[in-house]
């Protein structure tokens, strides 16, 4: 019996060791890792066998604290908890690691109303909007126009006189008969 359980041991780490190297020769790991990833594949080969669980452990990730969330928002960027590089915006980032805004909050355990977008990013396009005047509401701007050359036109026809008009040519038809 214990010499199964050695013939099984050794072929779980052979096996591993096999799906370390395939891995190995096709991306680039440091040196300092490998143990770690042939240990985490031994273990996972030897759950799953041993009538583990089929999902592998994931990862806890720890909750930001108030203060590391007060520092991770700046005026001109945010600082992602992904991978530690400044953002003006979240989103391509966050779905290019396929979380959406809200499960980004839950894993690192931010508030609701954290932002997605920096502060001086957001005003800009604010300010570009007005600008446009983009967000007005047509109907007033439309009554507002209408009413306005009402005025210009009954200003104009006040203080100026009235010309005669000039008589028309006359028609080639009618001149030839």
């Amino acid at each position: 019996m214990a010499n199964s359980t050695q013939n099984s041991q050794a072929d779980y780490i052979k096996l591993a060791a096999d799906i370390v190297a395939a891995y190995v020769s096709a991306n680039s790991v440091p040196a300092g890792s490998l143990t770690d990833l042939l240990s985490s594949v031994h273990a996972a080969i030897s759950s799953l066998t041993n009538g583990g669980s089929s999902a592998p452990e994931v990862d806890k990730v720890e909750k930001a604290t108030p203060a590391q969330i007060k520092k991770s928002i700046t005026p001109d960027h945010l600082i992602s908890y992904e991978d530690g590089k400044p953002y003006r915006t979240m989103k391509r980032h966050l779905t290019l690691r396929g979380l959406s805004p809200e499960a980004y909050r839950a894993k690192h355990g931010l508030p609701a109303d954290y932002p997605m977008v920096s502060a001086s990013y957001s005003a800009a396009r604010s300010a570009l909007a007005k600008q446009l005047g983009l967000g007005q509401q047509r109907n007033g701007a439309a009554k507002a126009k209408a009413v306005a050359p009402e005025k210009v036109v009954v200003e104009k026809a006040a203080s100026a006189p009235e010309k005669p008009k000039k008589a028309a040519r006359p028609r080639k038809a009618a001149a030839a008969t």
